[in-house]
């Protein structure tokens, strides 16, 4: 990784794409103006435990959401449609018949501008439009990243000038061991429930249970140890979220205020030109509930006029 702050490309727009690089001694990280990118993270013995990409063309037309911070939803919501105060409102579908991570042009492929940087912080915002991607209200949002010790820290704050939904996260996928695939990886997950869902990995309502049945991480257990390890799931977070690599002794700790995380073993991955096969990292997507507009049981993902969404993740690293 460079010792400085570079130009990363140029959008077909000609929007300039900026990399920034924070350290404080203890973790180093390469964050892109383009979807406000965690492009790589290395922990104190210098491992780069996130997946990225080399170019802007790379992340343009090969990524799957690498490190990118998703919106104005993140995750699913059904047949991409919602109704908020009486009025429906329609979204680009695609994910089958659903919306995905903001649609078809989301934050993860916009432009944020730098509002301050440091040596171990840099805090990024962003502008979306009323009317982008179908939804309403003219969102502000911004995202702060913190080096912190051997912790990485999100603050996200989000302000509308109309009622909206809004479900930010960082889609990062990790490989503790820096390369290799993750299903030898041991996750924790302090969760005593998690959302089933349907064939559209819509979620059916339901806050289920894990006791007794294959999505039970609440006891360390090795990602391919049930399931063949696919996950893309959503869990009821009631603590902590933890992953430990056996081989190298690298760990994660995982803190949130959101009330669920979106465990996805990467399975998927691979067959797009991007240089990862499944299994190559694993996401913990801190969040709101996927299809929560649609699900008035849900914690609420509303955001009305002069209220302040304000969230906080951290990731923190060791080696036992």
């Amino acid at each position: 990784m460079t010792d400085h702050d570079t130009a990363f490309g140029v959008t077909p727009g000609g929007e300039k794409v900026e990399r920034h690089v924070l350290d404080n001694g203890r973790l180093r990280a390469a964050v892109l103006t383009y979807g406000a990118t965690l492009q790589r993270l290395e922990v104190a013995d210098g491992t780069d435990v996130v997946l990225g990409l080399d170019t802007l063309e790379d992340y343009r037309l090969r990524s799957r959401y690498f490190g990118a911070v998703v919106g104005r939803y993140g995750n699913r919501i059904a047949r991409g449609r919602f109704t908020l105060d009486g009025t429906e409102y329609r979204l680009p579908v695609n994910d089958g018949e659903n919306s995905l991570h903001g649609g078809v042009r989301g934050f993860d492929k916009r432009v944020w501008r730098v509002e301050s940087a440091g040596p171990a912080e840099l805090l990024l915002g962003l502008v979306s439009p009323d009317g982008e991607e179908g939804y309403p209200g003219e969102l502000t949002a911004r995202v702060r990243y913190v080096l912190d010790g051997d912790t990485l820290r999100l603050e996200y704050r989000v302000t509308t000038d109309a009622p909206t939904v809004v479900n930010l996260t960082n889609h990062s996928y990790f490989n503790l061991a820096g390369g290799g695939d993750v299903r030898g990886h041991v996750v924790t997950l302090e969760a005593d429930r998690y959302l089933p869902v349907d064939e559209g990995k819509i979620p059916t309502g339901e806050l289920a249970p894990v006791a007794g049945t294959p999505f039970d991480f609440t006891a360390p257990s090795r990602v391919d140890a049930r399931l063949g390890g696919r996950y893309d799931h959503c869990y009821v977070l009631q603590g902590r979220a933890t992953v430990t690599d056996p081989g190298s002794g690298r760990w994660m700790e995982v803190t949130t205020t959101e009330p669920g995380v979106q465990f996805y073993t990467g399975h998927m991955l691979g067959g797009d030109g991007a240089p990862y096969g499944p299994f190559a990292g694993l996401c913990l997507e801190t969040q709101h509930f996927p299809d929560a507009p649609n699900r008035p049981a849900f914690p609420s993902p509303v955001l009305r006029p002069g209220e302040e969404r304000v969230s906080t993740t951290g990731y923190r690293f060791g080696t036992a």
